[in-house]
């Protein structure tokens, strides 16, 4: 996805210089009239060189993520890793399909400049029935929304049952049903897309009407909308839950074995390999824990409140919410190809070499220092014992 921008607006009409003209009853008449108009009329006046800038930058950290990984997998297919390595390579290329796709549907929008029209009650800035493209728009943010937190969970999955049974890993991953489990992963994310297509939820223009999503606010809010965002937000939050506890146990699992420091030099290698996966696996989290549960919560509360009819006519705090929610979640696809490119086994290393560099110098110096100390406490207590014996 593509971060949103806002867009300033510009020729409005003033109600107060026209009602100023009037009096009586005409006023309420005039300012309903003029709040048509200035929802009806907006248009989008912001430029969209930040959004192509962001669109550029994703889409070449995702590029060269997957050459990363193309040659990694080339290398280890036929070892442990080649699992991880599929996984992640299928991540990758969904975040880049994930940030091209919307992003072309919003730079469209920056383009053409225009904005759906607006009915019933002008007060509360409710769209119009969304066109094609609002619901295609919807539809596949909730795909690639929901698919790099599936695919997380899964590589978390995957990788705790490496590290804490390798014998069973070996026996039930193969290439043929980690296939099977990235098809079943798409074909999950595509089903909850394609609810709102069976009258299960729906996808509505957004705050500032440049981008389609999963209707959270407006007074036509009905238990399928709630029951689809809880669904969306729940699937999300449980996703990165998982995820937590199974880095969290690999994570433990190689610290205990580094301390007991029973393993050869094969094995050595092949934790190497595990530290490197684990880490990169606990980057993936934390981007996506940081860029996507703001929305996913932030969505909870709007329906929420809405279904509830607590909301009232206070819905600029969730419309700003909901706004600063999808662009942290429009980072994820740009933040997580970075966490290949910078957590390789390569910089891992030369971060650690550096790291124990630091540490020995520290290490000799206060050793020298230490001795420095010795040398001239000796010297001192000799020079009083001499001073004693004369």
């Amino acid at each position: 996805m593509l971060a949103m921008q806002h867009y300033n607006t510009s020729g409005f009409i003033g109600p107060t210089a026209i009602m100023n003209q009037t009096s009586g009853g005409e006023e309420a008449e005039i300012e309903a009239i003029v709040r048509t108009h200035n929802v009806t009329g907006r248009k989008p006046g912001g430029n969209p060189t930040a959004a192509g800038l962001s669109m550029t930058l994703g889409i070449l950290s995702n590029v060269v993520a997957l050459i990363i990984l193309a040659k990694a997998y080339n290398r280890y297919r036929r070892r442990s890793k080649a699992t991880f390595l599929l996984f992640a390579s299928c991540l990758v290329a969904t975040d880049l399909a994930g940030h091209i796709i919307p992003g072309a549907l919003v730079l469209r929008l920056y383009s053409t400049r225009s904005e759906p029209a607006v009915a019933g009650d002008p007060a509360s800035s409710s769209p119009d029935e969304p066109d094609a493209s609002c619901l295609f728009l919807g539809g596949i943010m909730v795909f690639f929304g929901l698919c790099p937190l599936f695919l997380g969970c899964a590589m978390a999955a995957e990788r705790c049952l490496g590290v804490t049974r390798p014998l069973l890993h070996a026996q039930l991953v193969t290439t043929a049903r980690t296939k099977m489990a990235l098809a079943l992963i798409w074909l999950l994310a595509l089903c909850v897309a394609l609810l709102p297509f069976f009258s299960l939820g729906a996808y509505t223009y957004q705050y500032p009407w440049t981008w389609c999503f999963i209707r959270v606010l407006g007074d036509t809010i009905q238990g399928t909308d709630l029951a689809f965002v809880l669904l969306f937000s729940g699937l999300g939050l449980t996703s990165v839950a998982v995820a937590l506890v199974c880095n969290t146990i690999s994570g433990i699992t190689l610290v205990r074995a580094r301390l007991r420091k029973k393993s050869s030099s094969h094995r050595r290698t092949a934790k190497s390999h595990d530290i490197e996966m684990v880490a990169q696996l606990v980057g993936i989290m934390v981007t996506s824990c940081i860029c996507w549960s703001p929305l996913l919560i932030f969505g909870l509360m709007s329906v929420t409140r809405s279904y509830s009819g607590s909301l009232g006519a206070d819905r600029d705090p969730y419309r700003t919410l909901m706004v600063m929610g999808v662009r942290l979640a429009s980072w994820n696809q740009i933040l997580d190809p970075w966490v290949y490119i910078l957590l390789r086994r390569a910089v891992l290393r030369r971060i650690y070499r550096i790291t124990k560099r630091r540490a020995s110098f520290k290490g000799s110096t206060f050793r020298s220092l230490r001795s420095f100390r010795w040398d001239i406490s000796s010297f001192q207590s000799s020079e009083k014992s001499a001073g004693n014996h004369i």
